[in-house]
């Protein structure tokens, strides 16, 4: 049975003019995304930068109000509907979801001591002081940090070990789910890797299930056990990662996948890589909406939107030649 469930979810921004800031168009974040992520699983969402990655993470976890559709979260066995929550029932559901954000240099309070920050969401919820101390030395030995830094300030820390910081305060309240927005993009490469070694660690010994935001796909490959492809606020190709990097159904996929550097010099670059310029949420072009840049564009995808078939089992891509 999948933990969360999002169904048709839209996001759109209004763009207002004029002296009455009359709506005059909208910017098409997220538009009707539907997937589902199993407990315990890791689901990659990727894409380009400006695709809607983020703006889907932060609306699935309330901090940002969706547009339509619904967010449905197992509970207890019970799918309970987070976009209908309001007030305290949102604010204490709020524990079974926590964020892990894109930069750990502007996410801490610079004022605030290590402690203070991990413990931050105990006191929001109740805890007393000698709960939330406990608690804090609990999680600063299962991210490997030093029960001595606790005193210390962010400024004293290095990139890694500010993002361990953020880990334990995503942890602090026993979730469930939890959003990785980019959460190694801001590192150096061999920090990269500590910090992905520790949150598959932590996914194996809490019973973890990730949504991990990113756009490196080698860093997805690694962590994910199903990938999702964002494009212009859609989904346009959703598989088992195995499957999606050894046969990608969707030309982005293809070109996302062929941007990859290989680290080797000799191997040559391939022909196929993205050109031109990300589609506009605010006037997207009509038709598929990745046609402008697609090699294999026919007449029908200048006009005719493609819809999400299965391919192949769990394998799904909107593109209207992927069965060719």
């Amino acid at each position: 049975m999948p933990l969360l469930e999002v169904q048709n979810l839209t996001k759109f921004f209004p763009i207002t003019a004029g002296v009455f800031r009359r709506q005059v168009g909208a910017v098409r974040a997220v538009d009707d995304v539907s997937f589902h992520i199993e407990e315990g699983e890791t689901l990659g969402l990727v894409g380009e930068s400006g695709c809607g990655k983020t703006t889907t993470g932060r609306v699935i976890l309330r901090l940002i109000e969706r547009t339509g559709g619904k967010v449905l979260f197992h509970h207890d066995g019970t799918p309970v509907d987070i976009t209908a929550l309001e007030g305290e029932p949102l604010r204490d559901f709020r524990k079974h979801m926590q964020l892990i954000f894109q930069d750990p240099f502007s996410s801490l309070n610079p004022r605030m001591t290590v402690m203070s920050i991990i413990g931050e969401p105990l006191r929001a919820h109740g805890y007393s002081r000698t709960e939330i101390h406990d608690r804090v030395r609990e999680l600063t030995e299962q991210v490997n940090l030093k029960f001595e830094f606790l005193q210390r300030y962010p400024h004293a820390f290095s990139g890694g070990q500010r993002q361990r910081i953020c880990i334990a305060r995503a942890l602090a309240l026993n979730p469930k789910l939890v959003v990785c927005d980019e959460p190694v993009s801001a590192l150096d490469v061999s920090v990269q890797a500590q910090i992905l070694n520790l949150l598959e660690d932590l996914q194996q010994r809490l019973g973890l299930t990730y949504l991990f935001i990113a756009h490196d796909l080698s860093v997805v490959q690694h962590i994910s056990q199903r990938v999702a492809v964002m494009y212009a606020g859609r989904i346009v190709e959703l598989a088992p990662t195995d499957a999606l990097f050894r046969t990608p159904q969707h030309p982005y996929t293809s070109a996302l996948l062929n941007a990859v550097p290989e680290p080797d010099p000799h191997v040559e670059l391939k022909d196929d890589l993205l050109t031109g310029e990300v589609a506009d949420p605010s006037d997207l072009p009509s038709g598929c909406a990745f046609h402008p840049r697609c090699r294999f564009c026919e007449e029908r995808c200048r006009h005719e939107r493609p819809e999400l078939r299965e391919l192949s089992p769990n394998h799904v891509a909107a593109c209207h030649l992927a069965d060719r």
